[in-house]
């Protein structure tokens, strides 16, 4: 039923998780002996990833969550990034690795690295699963990427829109009638 709103297939389930498994051999290695990592997840998009990227770390870490928001159900970001779940542990001398789903206009990333640098985080580093570039509007970059991706409308893979499609296996292009008629 869901796969009738894809346009097409960007990255299959096993494409995402040979993907994962080398981020998470990478991140083992440049954490290694680390025993003050905190992962952040940033909820709800990132969740999927978070965890399988989690299965391929051997590392010492927590994990900790936050929520922002800067879509509001629509399509594109309205420029306001509001912080709707903080994080539970202070973070104060910690490494710090954020793991997003997307990094799109950057905004909610330039947000929540100043945010946690503000708190006093030893480092901050960046995992996204995807990067949009060419859709970047502030100074924002992760440390680590998936896959960079072209500039559409993509969901699956936890990329939602109006909070449906996270839960397909892969990352298609939504089909732009199904967006366009919630928009009238």
């Amino acid at each position: 039923m869901l796969d009738n709103d894809i346009e097409r297939v960007i990255y299959s389930r096993d494409q995402i998780q040979q993907r994962v498994k080398e981020l998470g051999k990478q991140l083992t290695h440049d954490y290694a002996g680390n025993k003050n990592l905190v992962v952040v997840d940033v909820l709800t998009g990132a969740s999927l990833f978070t965890i399988d990227l989690l299965e391929h770390m051997d590392v010492y870490c927590r994990m900790d969550f936050v929520d922002v928001s800067s879509y509001k159900g629509g399509t594109s970001s309205t420029g306001t990034v509001t912080l709707l779940h903080d994080l539970k542990n202070d973070i104060k001398g910690k490494d710090v690795l954020i793991c997003e789903d997307i990094v799109d206009t950057g905004r909610t990333l330039k947000f929540l690295m100043d945010l946690l640098d503000g708190r006093g985080a030893n480092s901050i580093k960046v995992c996204t699963m995807l990067d949009k570039p060419s859709g970047r509007l502030v100074d924002a970059k992760a440390d680590y990427v998936g896959f960079n991706v072209p500039n559409e409308f993509l969901v699956g893979y936890g990329l939602d829109y109006d909070g449906y499609y996270r839960n397909l296996p892969y990352v298609g292009v939504l089909k732009p009638e199904v967006y366009e008629h919630h928009n009238d």
